[in-house]
């Protein structure tokens, strides 16, 4: 079972809107499904709910620590209260997937994510779950640190929107551990419906100059 959710972020209304925070959109959205309340704790240097799924309590996470120190946060809370590695889901930004894809996995490396970094760091492991949510790549590595600082557009913003209505609607099987399940629902998008051809417009009859 997965025991805790952790969304990734960073704190402040000037970040609020940006790439990055996409963990922190879904966290958002899982809290106001469950009708769970986030509120500032502390000791796990985070906002933090606990919940009730299918009668197991779960906790979520949106740690307050700037995306760098993430680990600190998630670390101190699954210490607390004895949650293993593969016992956490954590839900963060993406570039190497499209806005409007989402992906499940767990372990493997924090592929220069900072959150991800600095969580592998303070668990001493890299054995949890991720929810990869993509918000897509500018094309040159140069430019993206400036890229997950912006808001996205609106077309990128509908399309990260969407893959998380679809986690959320998998959020149960997530609790459950049903991830092959999970799986399905939260890898399977609609491509947006291709433009009819456009017809070809019929050329004038040539007039008739017979006499």
């Amino acid at each position: 079972m997965i025991k805790l959710f952790v969304g990734l972020g960073n704190p402040g209304p000037e970040y609020a809107d940006t790439r990055h925070n996409a963990g922190f959109w879904w966290i958002d959205q899982i809290a106001r499904q469950l009708g769970a309340a986030l509120a500032p704790e502390r000791a796990f240097h985070g906002h933090a709910a606990r919940a009730s799924v299918q009668g197991q309590s779960v906790w979520l996470l949106k740690p307050q620590t700037f995306m760098n120190l993430s680990g600190k946060a998630v670390a101190a809370l699954a210490r607390f209260y004895k949650i293993a590695p593969q016992e956490i889901l954590v839900a963060h930004d993406e570039l190497d997937l499209p806005a409007g894809e989402a992906k499940l996995k767990q372990g493997g490396g924090h592929a220069g994510h900072n959150g991800l970094r600095d969580i592998h760091a303070q668990l001493g492991s890299g054995d949890y779950w991720r929810l990869r949510l993509g918000i897509g790549h500018p094309g040159h590595k140069a430019e993206v640190a400036a890229w997950v600082l912006r808001k996205p557009p609106l077309d990128e913003r509908i399309g990260i929107e969407q893959a998380m209505d679809r986690a959320a609607q998998a959020f149960p099987l997530l609790a459950a551990s049903e991830m092959a399940q999970a799986t399905q629902i939260i890898h399977t998008s609609k491509p947006p419906r291709p433009k009819p051809p456009r017809k070809p417009q019929q050329a004038a009859p040539a007039p008739d100059v017979s006499e």
